[in-house]
């Protein structure tokens, strides 16, 4: 096997891994939904012009 040839099969075989890793995540992993507060100072929201 030409030394190319073998080097695009190994990318192509770990491009493969990866894909199927991430798609492995997005299918089985489910993302925690809470309510989420922020306090803002007043100051931020009416700013003092001098």
């Amino acid at each position: 096997m030409p030394t190319l040839f073998r080097f695009v099969v190994t990318l192509t075989i770990l491009a493969g891994i990866v894909y199927g890793a991430m798609f492995a995540l997005a299918m089985f992993v489910e993302p925690r939904k809470a309510e989420m507060s922020v306090r803002i100072p007043p100051e931020k929201l009416n700013p003092q012009k001098n």
